[in-house]
């Protein structure tokens, strides 16, 4: 929530009634400390006073909401006219009180306005999901014709590249040197285009599992070892931070393919001499329905971050900044993730860089 008005007094008391009903509230006095703080902060719902020192709440709603797209705006004023409240409408306000209105009013028209948000969330998140099932629907057409069309001619590639290998041996060192590096070059692109093309297979034909217990720590450890000679060539420290061995339900092999894939990508983004932390731990909180303990893994870098505007799309499909890759490598771990019934999301880390929280239902022995 937050409060826009001048009157100190009665901004103190809408935010303690407001506090008191179970919302975190921020209050600002003028039209250009109520910008300052949206653009920290963004906000659900706004109180914006009518009249301000240095502006006028209509002025201020719709720049508000170019903050806080999915935010809504309560108009309140101790002025009304018929006027103002067709301005108020104009300039997008869900809400018009007239002060000093009554504490349950107050009350209703911002349940109200939060219905609106919620709304508005849902909305957003059933145009991703459309998306996502339209890439889907793709995938899976194209999956057939890919897998006949592609890998053969692959496989034949590579069988020749060997071929070309086997026959470069058998000439004089001096003669060998200047041909190994573009053979190599090749024969890197076949092995990348044939990962390219398990990875449309993987996220477009997934398999099914059978749930068994994974003691996460020991899985983690072994990824770990598995990449360290990685993170030595690269310059990059590797910091472990695991407490004691717990237990999920689900499949090894494709959790260790997530924790693979969040830790290279962790690599990546981090410069030479930068670090990467995976922590692991026992959370006692409930993000999810039904579960009350869940197994909490952290894979933080200190590299650039990700920006906010891609947060919410680095797990769909053939989305990548990567100048190569498929854009599938992230979908897959989402996917992997959803049918163990867990979450994952990124993060902002604390100090810079980027946090992926990957979150498992705990399993007891």
């Amino acid at each position: 929530m937050l409060v826009v008005d001048d009157n100190a007094d009665l901004a103190d008391s809408l935010s303690e009634v407001l506090h008191d009903a179970g919302y975190a509230v921020r209050s600002a006095g003028t039209c250009a400390e109520a910008l300052r703080r949206a653009a920290d902060e963004p906000f659900e719902v706004a109180l914006v006073d009518l009249r301000l020192p240095d502006g006028d709440g209509t002025a201020l709603a719709p720049r508000l909401k170019e903050l806080a797209p999915d935010g809504q705006v309560v108009l309140l004023t101790g002025f009304a006219t018929l006027e103002s409240a067709v301005r108020a409408v104009r300039a997008g306000a869900c809400a018009y009180l007239v002060k000093p209105c009554a504490m349950q009013d107050l009350l209703l028209a911002v349940e109200q306005a939060m219905r609106q948000v919620r709304l508005h969330t849902e909305k957003r998140e059933l145009a991703r999901r459309a998306r996502t099932a339209e890439k889907l629907a793709a995938v899976g057409t194209m999956t057939a014709g890919l897998s006949h069309e592609i890998r053969n001619p692959l496989n034949a590639a590579a069988l020749q590249l060997s071929v070309l290998e086997r026959r470069l041996r058998a000439l004089r060192p001096e003669e060998q040197e200047p041909l190994r590096e573009p053979l190599r070059l090749v024969r890197d692109e076949i092995q990348r285009l044939d990962h390219i093309l398990e990875d449309f297979l993987q996220f477009a034909r997934p398999r099914e599992f059978e749930a068994r217990p994974v003691e996460v720590v020991g899985v983690l450890s072994k990824v770990l070892d598995f990449l360290g000679g990685e993170f030595e060539r690269s310059a990059v420290r590797l910091e472990r931070r695991f407490g004691e061995p717990v237990l999920v339900r689900g499949d090894q092999e494709r959790l260790r393919q997530v924790l693979v894939n969040l830790c290279l990508n962790a690599l990546e983004a981090v410069a030479p001499g930068g670090q990467v932390c995976v922590s692991c731990d026992v959370q006692d909180q409930n993000p999810l329905d039904g579960v009350d303990r869940w197994v909490e893994i952290l894979v933080e870098d200190d590299g650039p971050g990700i920006p906010e505007a891609d947060r919410d799309r680095i797990f769909e499909p053939f989305f990548t900044t990567k100048a190569k890759g498929s854009g599938l490598g992230l979908s897959i771990v989402h996917a992997i993730v959803a049918q163990h019934g867990g979450t994952i999301q990124a993060e902002d880390r604390p100090g810079g860089g980027a946090r992926i929280v990957l979150r498992l239902p705990w399993a007891s022995a």
